[in-house]
């Protein structure tokens, strides 16, 4: 089943920043930070293609792939109901969703590309409050993981998770309805999860838990100065293909209460990532998370070790 994944021998591209973008340089508000419901008026559809179609550009132009991420983060049913979603409502985002994605991928032509069905935490990845067990997340996460796959999604993809047994819930989901899944922990500016873990225990833990059943790991909405505390040169790193990085070098606390957008610096970020693919050659995928903008993935893209 991993093995079709293609992103597990040549790059890829990711990008799960588009939020903070749309929020603080289109000025449009997204309450419950979900973009979805930008999907059901023409000009915001129009929005959100563009970032898909700049994303497989920029791929196009470096000759690497494209992971497209349905808009799907916060389309769970504890997040969303706070803005009107739940239900077959709900269920309907996310199916629309991954047309949404599968339309970008017609239009990417030779560009290698994956639609991906994206999850996110229950509760604030910054800082998760209600802990479940591995098998609460099963059941919590199932209802949006299926939907999700019987949508056509062809992979998973579960973004800035803060503890294992979340993760193992989501893993053991995508698992039953037979598709690929891969797990992005977050980490601290020290390197660590929220919840104080470390990202070697995390990876093992789900691992353990599992029978090694993600096709991969991977690490994302930190900076890279931040992350360099979750890398180690280990036998277990090889689990871990890519980093989705934020631009920003403020903690997650400075990152919730942030009235502007810090962009850093899109050259030097992508040098940052450039110097990780050297270190670490099995990484194949690379991006941008909070604060970046299709320059950050311009950039980043630019700088890889990628023979075009």
């Amino acid at each position: 089943m991993n093995a079709t994944l293609p992103q597990l021998s040549q790059p890829f591209l990711q990008y799960t920043g588009n939020e903070t973008d749309i929020i603080f340089n289109k000025g449009i508000d997204l309450p419950g930070f979900a973009a979805y419901p930008l999907l059901e008026s023409p000009s915001g559809a129009e929005l959100l293609a563009a970032y898909y179609d700049g994303l497989v550009a920029t791929a196009r132009e470096v000759g690497a792939g494209v992971i497209l991420d349905t808009l799907t983060w916060t389309a769970n049913a504890d997040r969303s109901a706070g803005i009107g979603y739940g239900g077959a409502r709900l269920d309907a985002v996310n199916r629309s969703c991954v047309a949404f994605a599968a339309e970008a991928q017609a239009r990417a032509g030779a560009v290698p590309t994956v639609v991906s069905g994206m999850v996110g935490p229950r509760a604030d990845g910054y800082a998760p409050e209600r802990l479940m067990s591995a098998e609460q997340a099963e059941a919590y996460h199932g209802r949006q993981i299926r939907t999700l796959a019987e949508a056509g999604a062809e992979m998973i993809n579960a973004f800035t998770i803060g503890y294992a047994e979340e993760a193992i819930g989501i893993v053991r989901v995508a698992r039953a309805v037979g598709l690929p899944v891969a797990i992005s922990f977050t980490v601290e500016t020290d390197g660590r999860l929220p919840t104080g873990g470390t990202l070697r225990e995390a990876v093992e833990t789900v691992d353990r838990a599992s029978d090694g059943a993600p096709a991969y790991y991977l690490v994302n909405c930190a900076h890279p100065e931040h992350a360099e505390g979750a890398w180690r040169d280990e036998a277990w790193m090889a689990r871990v293909k890519g980093f989705v990085a934020n631009a920003s070098r403020c903690s997650h606390a400075e990152l919730d209460n942030a009235t502007e957008l810090d962009d850093g610096d899109p050259e030097e970020l992508g040098g940052q990532l450039a110097a990780l693919a050297r270190r670490f050659a099995h990484f194949t995928v690379f991006g941008g998370c909070c604060g970046t903008d299709l320059r950050h993935i311009a950039a980043i893209a630019r700088q890889l070790p990628i023979a075009a």
